[in-house]
């Protein structure tokens, strides 16, 4: 197997230095750059979630960067097949693919497989959404208890994404998630080998990072990025829970801007989430990679 043969994943918390190091691999394998952030394949708030800039961009290719309209929902196993497409491609055309990116599980599921799920059909998925907003997390929680004893022992009551799937795949299929994710994955090319970079900083150092990116983007028109998704939002164009409403600190300055908070109270919450998000990946990474 020669180097181009290899597909290098660099993993790691938000503000971590992961793409300067993406870059590099680039410019000495001729590699092709592929994001693995579950945020950053929205084509929105390019900024706010920290998408690389038009100068990182023509320094080597970049795929599945804003490849998806915000309206649009990308699950892990949607982006492993676009991702799977840009491998291939590269490495056919003799350049070392790189994926980049902290969302574990689009890694993990790209890395060990997927479970064998059916597709659920969408009908299902909006019964289930209105259902848990209808009945809030709790009593959603204390429902799929009484339907799926296992997967619900095994969720937090307050995990939305994971209990709305855990419903919906019981709705769709009559069996458990835990069922299916007891069957073998669907595996890999057995041509594919990966060679992993984990990314980090001393924690005091990494929050600093955190703190500092933001008060940069802000210098930057993240409040103007923010508000054209909000009034995108308001126009019924982008549903108000869309996944792209998740990136860090768009909630906090959504509120600024509709007069509910301070834009200094907006700036710290949104730089609390960054440092909680990126906790959590650090705790998801130790655990699973």
């Amino acid at each position: 197997m020669s180097i181009k043969d290899i597909i290098h994943v660099i993993y790691g918390p938000t503000a971590s230095g992961k793409s300067a190091l993406a870059l590099e691999k680039a410019a000495e394998q001729n590699g092709v750059i592929i994001n693995a952030d579950s945020m950053q394949i929205y084509d929105a708030l390019h900024t706010l979630t920290a998408q690389p800039p038009a100068d990182e961009k023509a320094q080597a290719p970049h795929k599945l960067y804003g490849a998806m309209s915000p309206e649009e929902k990308c699950s892990a196993q949607h982006w492993r097949g676009l991702a799977t497409i840009e491998i291939e491609k590269a490495l056919v055309q003799g350049q070392t693919p790189i994926i980049i990116g902290g969302t574990g599980l689009y890694l993990k599921t790209l890395m060990k497989g997927l479970s064998p799920v059916p597709p659920v059909p969408d009908e299902i998925r909006a019964q289930t959404m209105a259902r848990q907003a209808a009945l809030g997390n709790p009593a959603f929680h204390e429902e799929l208890a009484e339907k799926d004893p296992v997967m619900a022992e095994k969720l937090n009551p307050n995990d939305s994404q994971r209990l709305i799937r855990a419903w919906e795949v019981l709705e769709a299929t009559g069996k458990s998630l835990a069922y299916w994710q007891s069957l073998p994955r669907e595996g890999v090319p057995e041509d594919w080998k990966f060679e992993t970079h984990f990314v980090n900083l001393d924690r005091e150092d990494l929050y600093e990072r955190c703190n500092t990116r933001f008060e940069k983007m802000m210098k930057t028109g993240i409040l103007d990025e923010v508000r054209a998704l909000d009034e995108l939002i308001q126009s019924g164009n982008v549903p108000a829970d869309a996944p792209v409403t998740h990136a860090l600190g768009f909630h906090p300055l959504q509120a600024h801007l509709r007069g509910e908070l301070a834009l200094d109270e907006a700036i710290a919450q949104a730089q609390q989430e960054t440092r909680n998000y990126a906790k959590r990946q650090l705790t998801w990474f130790r655990n699973q990679m």
